[in-house]
């Protein structure tokens, strides 16, 4: 049902019922680059995406990823446009629903643009010759003749004619199955600069978010969840509530009190007079627990799980000139997005279910929807909006579960809306972590053995045992230990690297200087031994690692500096390859953090603008996260509830960054997360640098280290 409604939806906003030209074409595998002429009367099952030419000449493509401000709303119509020889400011995007007909509709892992690169060029080429086939018919002149230039076939005398005068004549030919595609060199607009597509609609507040989503006839919900994690509802009264202005019902499912009503004001005060009791159904976990769990698996020799083993780590610490040891440790961390969840679900009388919200990951929650219903899934349709931020907290379904169910139960459309505090208390956190670190040296001060141990807190595997500095040292031990706890996690922004490499890249910064090696250089050797002789399964490639490095050494004068203390960091997570330099200066004699550089290779930069503010915005992130998040518990309940007590970064605290890309022409892969990871590890770096202190744990102490964060 929802399939041929989106179709239908797409074909009417591209104009193409009333004159234009459709393409429809495929995202799935082998069937990516297969494209004909579309009937508009008869919508083909076999296409899942289109690209239409209206008689105006503007373009419109069907996009399957929810955009979440990775700016893939820019970057897919750059890609088409590119192909298609047309001005970028023609092209519009159109945002799918949710379709069984997409392999990838989901936001997340950074995959967008490394999964639809190739799919969009070809759609874009395919169009492109089409048109010159039109043209070439109707001049009676070889196609191979004819060039095309913003939107128009140009002949060999210099004859031109616009796509949209073209469009009838195409739609009686057969779309070309073998295009070329365009070299990087004749690029035209891949890799230029271009605004945001949504950014005149954002700065004048239009509706484009869950948040802003009405519908007639819709109530509002907020939901009571226990305040901390291993409790269970044991009775709640809401006499009170019931009695004030607004409210509809109060009633409770899934551990839960769900509060319905008119207005989302009305129903906050409402909330307050629901008295409910609950009862401990597990433990109550506090942060000191925590403690203990992490120590207690670390010291045990018999605790987790070998993911990796090469060589023989024991001889080799035996065997040791010397050895490094050093714990590292990070805290519980709410996504803290911008909006706060919501979605909205009416599950009708005819055993349709309608949804709408921001959601990462659409198919999923369908899904859950269908088991917890027991709907078939074609009778689910979710339409997607524009998401203020996620950072894989939106990859849960949970709270798109809860307005189902309620609507369920209730008979209503509900959209329930999550308060800050419900976000912040409401768990989907990322996992604590804590790892082991053990290095040994020769007496050449070459690494010759590395051990890491992790463990994690519903994290599954929390290491990443075939990466860097697997594969550049004979022997290596990797293990990992998951302690499940009452306290939901989930993924969060570059999932477990987001610690690990700050853990990781510090740790060899102390290695590099028990050896009595430049950090750089320290790396750029077990890079270099990593290509000459490689042990075991490698998951990158060293020769990518090594020309980020070098350039990021370059372009920040490592070294070379007077007055300023440098920590370097360097990173491969969701294909990408990110080396960092962050500077320290003394201003009015404490130590300031003044500048960030970050290398990035993460091949074909598709917008310049969008791909500066993806490095600029995880550098924030991963700075603000690293100096002042922490989420703490006490028997069970989180001690931070909102900003007032769990701490982010502030503007005036954002250090300048200078951001550039390796330019190698290799296929785009992926940018939203990757530089994230390293810039914990540069900064405690340059901290060390500046102060001679380590720091070993997240937030970072800064009383200790009588550091200062802002200019």
């Amino acid at each position: 049902m929802n399939n041929t409604h989106s179709r239908r939806d797409f074909l009417k906003s591209a104009s193409a019922l009333s004159g234009g030209l459709v393409i429809g074409f495929s995202w799935l595998g082998n069937k990516a680059f297969a494209a004909e002429v579309v009937d508009t009367a008869a919508i083909p099952h076999e296409f899942n995406a289109y690209l239409a030419i209206s008689p105006d000449n503007t373009i419109t493509i069907y996009s399957p990823n929810p955009e979440i401000g990775q700016g893939i709303k820019t970057a897919f119509p750059v890609i088409v446009a590119e192909e298609l020889d047309v001005d970028f400011n023609k092209v519009n995007v159109v945002q799918a629903n949710l379709s069984d007909k997409f392999d990838r509709q989901l936001t997340g892992g950074s995959g967008a643009i490394r999964h639809s690169w190739d799919r969009l060029r070809n759609a874009g080429a395919t169009a492109r010759e089409l048109m010159k086939a039109a043209a070439a018919k109707k001049w009676n002149v070889a196609a191979s003749t004819l060039t095309t230039k913003d939107g128009k076939v140009i002949g060999a005398n210099g004859q031109s004619i616009s796509y949209g005068e073209l469009v009838e004549d195409a739609k009686k030919l057969t779309a070309p199955t073998d295009v070329k595609l365009r070299d990087q060199k004749d690029y035209k607009l891949i890799g230029g600069w271009h605004k945001g597509v949504d950014n005149a609609n954002l700065l004048v507040g239009k509706p484009l978010y869950g948040i802003d989503y009405q519908k007639e006839g819709m109530f509002n919900a907020q939901i009571q969840r226990p305040p901390a994690f291993g409790l269970k509802l044991k009775s709640f009264d809401a006499t009170e509530a019931l009695k004030m202005p607004g409210i509809v019902e109060v009633v409770s499912f899934d551990n839960k009190v769900a509060i319905v009503g008119k207005t989302t004001w009305e129903i906050m005060q409402a909330r307050k007079k629901v008295a409910i009791e609950w009862k401990k159904d597990e433990d109550l976990e506090s942060t000191e627990d925590h403690d203990r769990i992490f120590k207690s698996h670390l010291d045990d020799p018999n605790s987790g799980d070998t993911m990796r083993s090469d060589g023989d780590v024991k001889k080799a610490f035996a065997d040791a000139a010397k050895v490094i040891e050093a714990d590292y440790q990070c805290p519980f961390l709410p996504h803290s997005p911008m909006e706060p969840m919501n979605f909205f679900a009416h599950v009708k009388a005819d055993g349709t279910v309608e949804m709408a919200g921001p959601t990462q990951t659409p198919g999923r929650a369908r899904s859950s929807v269908s088991k917890l219903l027991d709907i078939p899934e074609d009778k689910i349709s979710i339409e997607l909006t524009k998401m203020g931020g996620g950072f894989g907290r939106r990859l849960d379904d949970g709270y798109a579960i809860e307005a189902a169910h309620l609507s369920s139960i209730v008979k209503k459309p509900v959209k329930v809306t999550w308060t800050k505090e419900d976000d912040i208390t409401g768990g989907y956190y990322r996992p604590a972590v804590r790892y082991r670190f053990k290095a040994a040296l020769d007496k050449d001060g070459n690494m010759t053995a590395y051990h890491l141990k992790g463990v994690g807190l519903n994290t599954g595997n929390c290491t990443r045992q075939d990466n860097f500095p697997a594969g550049a040292v004979e022997n290596v031990l990797v293990e990992s230990v998951n302690y499940k706890s009452p306290i939901t996690t989930g993924p969060w922004r570059a999932p477990i690297t987001n610690f690990l490499a700050y853990a990781e890249q510090s740790f060899l910064d102390e290695v590099a200087q028990a050896a009595g090696k430049d950090p750089v250089a320290f790396r750029l050797s077990l890079f270099n031994k990593a290509i000459t002789n490689p042990v075991g399964k490698i998951t990158y490639e060293p020769d990518r690692f090594i020309a980020a490095i070098k350039m990021a050494a370059e372009k920040s004068n490592w070294g070379k500096k007077k007055g300023v203390s440098q920590g370097f960091s360097v990173y491969f997570s969701h294909n990408s390859y990110v080396a960092q330099v962050a500077e320290m200066k003394k201003i009015k004699g404490t130590p300031t953090l003044t500048k960030v550089y970050a290398v990035t290779d993460c091949g074909i930069v598709i917008n310049q603008s969008g791909a500066q503010n993806q490095i600029y915005g995880a550098i924030t992130d991963g700075l603000g996260h690293a100096m002042y998040g922490k989420l703490t518990f006490k028997a069970g309940e989180p001690e931070q509830k909102n900003y007032d007590s769990y701490r982010l970064i502030r503007m005036n605290e954002v250090p300048e960054v200078e951001a550039y890309f390796v330019d190698n022409g290799k296929s785009p892969t992926g940018l939203g997360e990757p530089a994230l990871p390293p810039t914990g590890g540069a900064i405690a770096n340059a901290i060390a640098a500046a102060t001679g202190k380590r720091l070993y744990s997240q937030p970072f102490n800064l009383e200790d280290s009588k550091v200062e964060s802002y200019l």
